[in-house]
């Protein structure tokens, strides 16, 4: 009898357990989830730090292609009164920079110098270009100095003279790197030759 009471007990306890192989599904599953979160994760990381990588480069490229200053900027007037004919700089590229082409008479691919003050916009100012450090040619290359020249004579077809206290701006759009402004104002009394300031 107390044989048959103690089945009964262990019969009404009703007690379950979990068996090795639902543990083994359920560890199963935590592992693949865990494995897929872990590859959506990495992938996404990836692929961020790519297009980062992508927009350092191009920064570094546009940064590269940019010309700047060496010097002043200078401007001749002659005439009776005096007026400005041309106005002068000397560019270089900036450090480790690439050859930026200064060929004013290149259809595509060449660098656009504009002019504007407070009544005249020229997109498109004429310029030449004279080789001061370099091979001779119109590319500007690393650790050469080229001498921009921009005719403002009047004429009878050309720009408007520009008076004493005259504040314009030439913008230097070279094919890939930064826009270069440059911001001057003649002095109060043009002279033969003007430093800029």
């Amino acid at each position: 009898m107390k044989r048959l009471l103690g089945a009964l007990r262990r019969a009404h306890r009703e007690e379950r357990g979990i068996t090795g192989l639902e543990t083994a599904i359920i560890l199963i599953a935590f592992v693949v989830v865990a494995t897929v979160f872990a590859f959506v994760v990495l992938t996404a990381g990836i692929f961020s730090s790519e297009r980062g990588k992508e927009t350092v480069y191009a920064g570094l490229q546009k940064a590269r292609g940019t010309m700047e200053v060496r010097g002043g900027i200078v401007a001749t007037a002659t005439g009776s009164p005096l007026t400005v004919d041309d106005i002068f700089f000397t560019a270089a590229t900036t450090a480790s920079g690439e050859s930026i082409p200064l060929n004013p008479a290149a259809t595509n691919n060449r660098t656009v110098v504009a002019y504007r003050d407070a009544t005249n916009v020229d997109n498109d100012v004429a310029y030449t270009v004279t080789s001061i450090v370099g091979d001779g040619d119109t590319l500007l290359e690393p650790g050469e100095l080229m001498l921009v020249s921009i005719d403002r004579a009047t004429g009878i077809d050309g720009p408007p003279a520009m008076a004493a206290n005259d504040r314009f701006t030439l913008e230097v759009q070279t094919p890939v790197g930064a826009v270069l402004d440059l911001t001057r104002q003649l002095p109060t009394e043009l002279a033969a030759v003007m430093q800029l300031h």
